[in-house]
């Protein structure tokens, strides 16, 4: 049976295909489209998940599921309007339109949609709710035969987290925190105060956090949220502006902060430094009291995750460390695209009552390596029309070569195998560097990626070495964890804080300079030998030539760009950036041998910054 899970319309749209409850495909559809977090209907998405699963053309699934029910989302705007009437009109006038004459109207679009691209559409069309979508997808694939289950993101209907329970092949939730009291648009608030995007720019709340003090937090607890031991909560709204607007904050929320929001791609001054900080703080306090609530409620030794919230990789983190659980598992795309996929397991778990099969060790994720691939010769029959200079590498050759590239301080973009589902890069569609070096990061932010100073880069290490370099003793393949940094690798106090980011971050901090963030923590991935061999192979020729098995990895894209899809979208990143080489399977380019290129700024029109 092939059960085809999609989310979209509001942002991040996905698919995802199951074969007799199997996770065959899933990816975002943004990747095909160029726009990121597109939210569109997942067409290409939706025709790559079944040609992958080798339905023909004109074919389709047995049963299509929707990641949410409108009709509960329409049910919360419309309490929500009455509720702050008079207060809210514009807002009003904006999104009720545009329910009633299209996203109530979910099944016969979704026909429309699939009928456009060429699918048949099935007899059978499910609705789940959002929060039961995250719980699936974070249970489900998850290695455990029960377990605890939280979620946490903005909201979906009217859930914005869930503490709920798996077991077997069912989950169910058993207690539930309501918008507007969400500690996803608490921090969605303060990303977008401190002049980020709403729904793209909470990782660099995230990563500048560190910089901070939490000098903020003690007046978030007294003015803005009143939290309960349990982790349940409730905001003062009259600091939002979005109940009764088209905005996260209002003037009273400035005022307390000391003046108006930061303006997007202004500098970075020491308030917003110390905000990030503070709300982070905040934040995984909310966290841990929730996760000590589902470990007290449920009794389980073992929590799954899932929801916008758990792609915090500090909070997750230091819950794992807290030892409220023995283990966590959180779902790589643990925002809405991954609705997608929770939709379908839901249907063929809860609904359908299919078993799960189970050993307490290994996922059913795959890597997160569920995207398409490219065959060698439909790359070299590529680079053959485009004129482009390249040279085939050999399987042995291969590993060792690209090792000696990194060693040697190049910038190298890898496309290999099967694209990854959710935001990580993961190997797959990779940029990556020498942890070695001091220059490293300021290189590949500036250089590369043409994004902000202060992100930090994470490192991909080998899954039997990742206790050498880093205070973690357990694998972490989806770089959802952050740990600190060996203190014997760590160098002496470095300079006091500083207003000027960019030679704050270029201190060098461990004999991994450029995967050390400023706190002496990196945000870890562990890579075994089963589900991308030849990026194991490369960790271990990085060992064999420097004596460290672990590279920088950052994904392979420009700032507001998607993470690159196709042999093509790879070949223009690279050409757009001082990259040095780039990698196509088995195929090597050099910069420098390649053909003219004059798109090198016009990238900047296409992807706003986020």
């Amino acid at each position: 049976m092939k059960i085809l899970g999609i989310s979209c319309y509001y942002h991040d749209a996905a698919a995802a295909l199951l074969v007799d409850g199997r996770v065959v495909a899933a990816a975002q559809e943004e990747r095909f489209t160029r726009k990121k977090h597109d939210a569109s209907f997942p067409r290409n998405a939706v025709r790559y998940c079944l040609a992958e699963a080798g339905v023909p053309e004109g074919g389709g699934p047995d049963a299509v599921v929707f990641y949410e029910k409108p009709i509960l989302t329409f049910h919360r705007l419309l309490e929500t309007y009455l509720a702050v009437a008079p207060r809210g009109l514009r807002s009003f006038m904006t999104a009720v339109p545009a329910w009633v004459s299209d996203k109530l109207w979910v099944e016969p679009n979704l026909r429309a949609e699939l009928e456009a691209c060429g699918v048949a559409a099935p007899d059978d069309v499910y609705f789940t709710e959002h929060h039961e979508s995250h719980a699936a997808s974070a249970f489900f694939p998850s290695p455990f035969d029960d377990a605890a289950v939280l979620t946490l993101d903005g909201v979906g209907e009217w859930a914005c987290a869930t503490i709920g329970v798996g077991e077997g092949h069912r989950t169910r939730v058993v207690k539930q925190l309501d918008f507007p009291h969400s500690v996803g648009l608490l921090y969605s608030a303060f990303t977008a105060f401190a002049g980020f995007r709403v729904n793209s720019g909470e990782y660099k709340l995230m990563g500048l956090a560190p910089y901070g003090e939490p000098v903020y937090a003690d007046l978030i607890f007294d003015k803005l949220i009143d939290l309960k031991d349990d982790g349940s909560f409730r905001l003062d709204m009259s600091y939002f502006g979005f109940l009764d607007g088209l905005v996260m904050t209002n003037d009273r929320f400035a005022a307390l902060f000391g003046g108006p929001a930061r303006a997007p791609e202004a500098r970075i001054t020491r308030r917003e430094m110390d905000l990030a900080r503070s709300v982070q703080a905040v934040t995984e306090e909310i966290v841990l009291r929730m996760a000590r609530t589902a470990r007290a409620l449920t009794g389980k030794r073992r929590l799954c995750m899932a929801g916008g919230v758990a792609l915090n990789c500090v909070a997750n983190g230091k819950l794992l460390r807290s030892g409220i659980f023995d283990d966590i598992w959180i779902q790589p795309a643990a925002g809405d695209a991954g609705g997608a996929l929770g939709a379908a397991l839901s249907v063929w778990h809860n609904a359908l009552g299919r078993p799960r099969v189970v050993d307490n060790v290994h996922d059913q994720m795959a890597g997160a390596y569920l995207g398409p691939s490219f065959s060698d010769d439909q790359i070299r029959a590529w680079l053959d029309a485009q004129g482009c200079v390249y040279t085939e590498l050999s399987e042995p050759d291969w590993a060792p070569t690209i090792a000696g590239l990194v060693a040697d301080e190049q910038v190298v973009g890898l496309l290999n195998g099967r694209m990854e589902f959710g935001p990580r890069a993961l190997g797959a569609r990779s940029i990556i560097g020498d942890a070695r070096s001091p220059k490293m990061q300021s290189v590949m932010n500036l250089k590369i990626k043409q994004r902000e100073s202060f992100r930090p880069f994470a490192p991909s290490c080998l899954e039997e070495r990742a206790g050498d370099y880093f205070e973690l003793d357990r694998p972490s393949p989806y770089m959802l964890l952050v740990a600190p940094v060996q203190p014997a690798r760590r160098r002496g106090e470095t300079q006091a804080a500083s207003d000027d980011l960019t030679a704050w971050v270029n201190q060098p901090r461990s004999d991994i300079p450029a995967v050390t963030h400023v706190d002496y923590s990196a945000r870890v991935q562990t890579v075994g030998p089963t589900h991308n061999p030849r990026y194991y192979r490369l960790l271990q020729a990085m060992e064999a030539q420097t004596g460290l098995g672990l590279v920088i990895n950052t994904s392979f894209n420009v700032r507001g760009e998607p993470i690159v899809c196709t042999p093509e979208d790879a070949y223009r990143c690279f050409m757009r950036t001082e990259m040095d080489s780039l990698v196509l399977e088995r195929f090597l380019l050099r910069k420098e041998d390649q053909p003219g290129w004059d798109d090198a700024e016009r990238w900047r029109e296409r992807f706003a910054p986020d």
